[in-house]
């Protein structure tokens, strides 16, 4: 028996009306504040025609405060699962036009049905977050929604990636989702992230400030290390998540997508041999170094506004994508502080859990020093990035640049927290400090009896830096497996990196490690 042509129509007129989510009014006024509208954004983040929506016609189930009345297909939010250069994805868009995108046991309920839909197929999930926060008609049933997406967020981590997009507001409970994702894309002058908003802070301290410079997207890409990416609109931010999903599996299970390399593998580049300068005081950028390794100097900086003594990010090796830790020492010297710790750190762990080759360059004075430092906790977060590395199994080789002075040359993947290839330059100097200080302390009482103690200074430095100040103490120990020419970096990388392919490592069984947050 054929459908009746009015049940076809009726089916067709209903998802219609959910397609236009809180109304045409409510759509324009979207686009006045210079946001897309939720299925706008999902059309522009995932390839042609390859959306398919779940869920489209659920609705709220609450009749207090006149809520009954006001019953809206989608219920705030578009789910459901599409495909970014070809590859599965789930997702949720909240839409605004809709109770402003607040949440709900039902709107809740959508994106944990999607997010288990991820995990049991191991596909990457997105967030595309623009919400008013709880829905406050509904009560503790948009609490435990919350709550219920944030178990998920536990669950998926490290088994699926997760990416939060962050496009309009983001406040109270609700930014602990994003926050418990592994990256997060914010956009200039339209999204913005806070736990207490400014009218409650100005009731509570008396304190004026502006959404914007509570947590606007500069912010919290800046200030805080909150978000890892500044997009200048919504495009720019689609186009991150697109290139960002290119470096990463689909799941902790598989190993991430190689592209075609374009690059000859044995490129040298003679250049390398002269970015380094002689003077050892002098600072250079490290992202020079970083984009004549990699191939066709591509390279995708994560929290690149914020720690900017430590650089991190992902490239490509010969078509194979690595994850990148490296000193700048244009920015403090290259030294650990605290915020370079918890960035290094978040990355490596992430990089680990997704079977992603980790390589570090390697140019670092040592610890930040100052009270602040000390007082803010140094010894508890820069123990992070030394657990993070002593934790990682998926191939590791570090480049020492230059410096690598005491405990931070101990914890920047050196050899002796399970490193696999370690290799240095002629310029590098593995010490405990260095030869200025070194000379100070070794050297102090017969400096106090010298005759001409500058002269007797320049006279002990030379000596050390020919002695110490050079990698090959370290090499013949065996903690350097070979010292290369810099122009040899990229095909010696490469080369190793081949060979490492295949590693397997394993360590004691647990429950969880009990890292020092």
């Amino acid at each position: 028996m054929l459908m009746e042509k009015d049940k076809i129509e009726e089916l067709k007129q209903l998802k219609e009306k959910a397609k236009l989510g809180g109304g045409k009014k409510k759509i324009e006024e979207q686009h006045k504040r210079g946001k897309l509208t939720a299925r706008e954004r999902i059309n522009l983040l995932v390839d042609e025609g390859t959306f398919t929506e779940i869920d489209p016609f659920v609705t709220h189930r609450i009749s207090e405060f006149g809520m009954g009345e006001k019953k809206i297909f989608g219920d705030g939010v578009v789910t459901g699962y599409g495909k970014i250069s070809g590859r599965l994805v789930f997702l949720f868009s909240q839409d605004f036009t809709v109770f402003g995108g607040s949440l709900g046991e039902m709107h809740a309920k959508k994106i944990c049905k999607v997010m288990d839909l991820a995990m049991k197929v191991g596909a990457p999930f997105i967030g595309l977050n623009d919400s008013g926060g709880a829905r406050i008609q509904e009560g503790v049933l948009s609490l435990a929604g919350y709550a219920y997406i944030f178990f998920r967020n536990t669950l998926a981590s490290g088994v699926i990636p997760q990416i939060s997009v962050v496009l309009g507001p983001c406040a109270g409970g609700a930014v602990y989702s994003p926050a418990l994702t592994d990256f997060i894309i914010m956009v200039k002058g339209t999204s913005y992230m806070f736990i207490t908003g400014p009218n409650v802070i100005k009731a509570v301290t008396g304190e004026e400030i502006t959404f914007e410079e509570l947590g606007g997207a500069e912010v919290h890409n800046v200030k805080s290390g909150v978000a890892h990416f500044l997009a200048e609109n919504e495009e720019e931010a689609f186009r991150i998540v697109r290139e960002l999903l290119s470096y990463i599996p689909n799941n902790n299970m598989e190993d991430p997508p190689r592209a075609k390399p374009k690059d000859n593998p044995a490129r040298r580049d003679e250049e390398l041999r002269v970015i380094v300068p002689e003077d050892p005081y002098k600072p250079y950028d490290m992202k020079e170094i970083i984009r004549r390794v990699i191939d066709e100097g591509k390279f995708l900086e994560v929290h690149k506004h914020w720690a900017k003594n430590i650089i991190t990010g992902f490239a490509r090796l010969n078509g194979y994508s690595v994850g990148i830790v490296a000193n700048q020492p244009n920015h403090l010297a290259g030294a650990l502080d605290i915020n370079a710790s918890i960035k290094g750190a978040r990355f490596v762990r992430f990089c680990d859990a997704f079977n992603i080759p980790l390589i570090v360059f390697v140019d670092v004075p040592g610890f930040l020093p100052g009270t602040a430092q000390e007082h803010g906790g140094i010894i508890k977060h820069g123990s992070k990035l030394l657990f993070a590395f002593c934790e990682a199994t998926v191939p590791r080789m570090t480049v020492i640049v230059r410096k690598a002075y005491g405990g931070a040359y101990d914890v920047l993947n050196s050899k002796h927290v399970g490193a696999d290839i370690n290799l240095a330059w002629p310029s590098a100097e593995i010490a405990v400090m260095g030869p200025s200080g070194a000379i100070n302390i070794i050297f102090r009482k017969e400096l106090a009896k010298a005759s001409d103690p500058e002269t007797y200074r320049e006279k002990l430095l030379s000596e050390y830096r020919k002695e110490f100040a050079n990698p090959y103490v370290a090499a013949r120990l065996g903690y350097i497996d070979d010292v290369i020419d810099p122009a040899e970096t990229r095909p010696a990388l490469i080369k190793f990196l081949e060979i490492l392919r295949n590693k397997r490592e394993r360590r004691p069984p647990k429950k969880h490690c009990n890292i020092p947050l």
